[in-house]
């Protein structure tokens, strides 16, 4: 368990998925059409698309990372909706085209990013893609109806269609970005879909709004509708941006402490960030949501600090070879310590049941149903069974085994012997489904990925 061995090196395009592949390519193929188109037409209203540029820009200079490691940026977004969507700038109606509005918010959106490039801060391709395709998607069904008089003559009309796009538009960014993350985490689409609504829906009927809302005002304010409407969407964010810090502060923590138990020699180097990844792989693989992930994380990384409790470190830290009574004992102090964070209390109560014997029930839990031919009863995911822990302690469960089986060793033959004898031990010890989804996403991602 004490091997190591050094990952390949990888290339960049070597580790990008197709969808996001395909996502760039797409945004590509209509930024390259829209420029060709804008530099024949020539430009049109020069004061107003420096205007939406210029905000757009900041925009993606304020961009804001969401949990889960999203990417967003709600003022740009909110901006080039509205550009999308301007019918009149006071008294004058505009006259420029779609493709000028997709040139437009990539040029600004590529300048947006150039001070998060300087300071080192990566550009997420996938991010900008999606927006710029939402967008497109606006203008391109907007833009003609805006020009040929058919939305300016009745508000009911231009109203309806404009709050519906804008809904669409907000819409396609959830579902392109759920795809990007099914592709990317081999999380279930459904699965994906839902966290991306919950995640988005709040900050983007901020978006939305304030979208409306400038493009609505124009009309009466002229371009200072964009500040007196983007200052709400910036307080908004600022909020955004602190729930976020909090976030970041307890996953610092967490780590910290879980460092500790490898620091005095109680597990082997890596071995709780090991079992988180595979735990979290795990949970995606059966379909869990990304708030129970984050606990799975959580109490996966912690999964072993009740064994500072012990007078002489179990070798290797491997408590799949500790008696049950001892392994039972480590989870219960962890869980107690766990517990005196008072905010991790459903964390605490998946570390105390990591031990406890899967009994052979029939299983079932929302999008991910499995039967192993004992009678049981079914149990809503992340539950517990009548006489079963929840499905979170079954996955640090056996991704834990497994992990104080392979080690740090990088041998394909010795990770799927330890499925193997995992497998053996599904009528009692481990749930065979979980087993089996451990099975897959050690053949599809390897143990180097993991």
């Amino acid at each position: 368990m004490t091997e190591r061995s050094h990952a390949p090196r990888r290339f960049p395009w070597q580790v990008r998925d197709s969808g996001l592949l395909l996502l760039v390519a797409a945004a590509g193929v209509v930024l390259v059409a829209s420029v060709a188109q804008t530099a024949v037409e020539g430009l049109r209203d020069p004061r107003i698309a420096a205007a939406f540029g210029l905000l757009i820009a900041l925009g993606e200079v304020l961009r804001l990372n969401l949990p889960g490691d999203r990417e967003t940026a709600p003022i740009g977004m909110a901006g080039s909706l509205a550009y999308a969507l301007l019918i009149r700038v006071g008294v004058n109606p505009v006259h420029y085209t779609a493709e000028q509005v997709v040139t437009i918010t990539a040029i600004a959106m590529i300048l947006g990013a150039l001070p998060h490039l300087a300071v080192g801060r990566p550009a997420k391709v996938s991010s900008m893609a999606t927006r710029l395709l939402c967008v497109a998607f606006v203008a391109f069904i907007f833009r003609p109806l805006a020009g040929n008089g058919a939305v300016v003559r009745d508000w009911g009309l231009a109203v309806s269609l404009m709050t519906s796009l804008t809904v669409v538009a907000l819409l396609l960014e959830a579902v392109l970005t759920a795809l990007i993350r099914v592709d990317e985490q081999r999380a279930r689409f459904r699965v994906a879909l839902v966290d991306e609504m919950r995640v988005q829906l709040p900050l983007g009927a901020a978006v939305g709004a304030s979208a409306l809302l400038i493009a609505f005002a124009a009309e009466v304010m002229g371009l200072a509708a964009l500040t007196v409407f983007t200052a709400p969407l910036l307080v908004t964010q600022v909020a955004f941006r602190r729930y976020a810090g909090i976030r970041t502060t307890y996953m610092q923590t967490v780590r910290a402490l879980a460092k500790v138990t490898e620091i005095s020699g109680y597990v082997e180097p890596g071995h709780s960030e090991r079992v988180s990844r595979l735990a979290v792989a795990i949970g995606r693989e059966l379909g869990v949501h990304e708030p129970q992930l984050l606990e799975l994380e959580y109490a996966a990384l912690m999964h072993d600090i009740g064994q500072l409790s012990l007078h002489d470190p179990i070798p290797g830290g491997a408590t799949v070879l500790a008696s049950r009574q001892e392994q039972q004992r480590i989870a219960e102090l962890g869980a107690d310590v766990i517990q005196q964070a008072q905010v991790l209390g459903s964390v605490a109560e998946i570390v105390r049941r990591q031990n406890e014997p899967y009994r052979g029930l029939e299983v079932s839990h929302e999008g991910f149903t499995g039967r192993t031919g004992h009678a049981g009863h079914p149990g809503r995911l992340g539950d517990s069974t009548p006489s079963g822990p929840p499905l979170s302690s079954r996955i640090i469960k056996a991704a834990n085994a497994f992990d104080d089986l392979v080690g740090s060793a990088l041998d394909p033959g010795r990770a799927a012997a330890a499925v193997q004898q995992l497998r053996l031990d599904t009528a009692s010890e481990y749930d065979p489904d979980t087993v089996e989804a451990l099975s897959r996403v050690v053949k599809r991602r390897s143990v180097i990925q993991l």
